[in-house]
């Protein structure tokens, strides 16, 4: 069975439809990449599964669980974390309060305290920062709070919009690396990426999307020679 699975999805916006008709799966233990231009539905696929995009027709199914249209929080508990484009972390609120947010539902204090801990394994910075405000961090900073506070929810599955937009290289570096320790870790992802290389070298499978349709799907090397992959997105 697999973790997750989406058949025949279809997602408007109003009178514009989204997605048209996507197919694809997830398995326990993949890293998958979603790739594709801005605009061709990689965001609403992600959103869709989380429940902040209304599917019209098709089904989602995770862990054996239909989650098709369920509300975010109830798609949360289930064990799937999202961190959205841009980051969206409570820029107000300091790195500790921030993390706080992402295991609002513990609680065990112990428990909070042994995942905070597992965060700090992963981004120590953060762990210099405790009382410092959310937007006063660099971007890279604030990429690594959304992550850390999606841990914080110990996800089955971590979805990740974009994690690598407006970060200076070596910082893309170091978040593709900490994708691949938690995947090694145990954690399942479904990686949106404009930066279709660096997703494609670190993926297991991918799939291209373009104008809310599925048109490639394969293994990540092979995608990464597919002529119409490289001239399209690696060029």
């Amino acid at each position: 069975m697999h973790l997750l699975h989406l058949n025949n999805i279809e997602t408007f916006y109003g009178g514009i439809q989204a997605l048209k008709g996507i197919q694809m799966t997830v398995d326990k233990g993949e890293i998958v990449t979603l790739i594709g231009s801005n605009g061709a539905g990689k965001s609403t696929t992600l959103k869709s599964i989380s429940g902040l995009a209304k599917v019209k027709t098709g089904s989602i199914y995770f862990n054996g669980i239909d989650i098709t249209n369920k509300p975010a929080h109830e798609t949360t508990s289930l064990g799937i974390a999202h961190v959205p484009e841009g980051r969206r972390i409570f820029p107000r609120l300091s790195v500790k309060e921030n993390l706080l947010m992402g295991a609002f539902s513990v609680k065990d204090k112990s428990v909070i305290q042994e995942r905070m801990q597992r965060v700090f394994q992963y981004f120590p910075k953060l762990k210099d920062r405790l009382e410092q405000k959310g937007g006063t961090m660099s971007g890279g900073e604030q990429q690594m709070l959304a992550i850390g506070r999606a841990l914080m929810m110990k996800p089955d599955l971590l979805m990740l919009d974009e994690p690598s937009m407006g970060l200076a290289p070596i910082i893309v570096e170091q978040i593709f690396e900490i994708i691949k320790e938690l995947n090694q870790e145990g954690i399942t992802i479904l990686l949106v990426e404009q930066n279709a290389f660096q997703a494609l070298q670190i993926a297991h499978r991918g799939y291209v999307i373009q104008t809310g349709e599925i048109k490639l799907q394969g293994l990540g090397h092979e995608l990464i020679k597919n002529d119409e992959v490289r001239e399209a997105y690696l060029a």
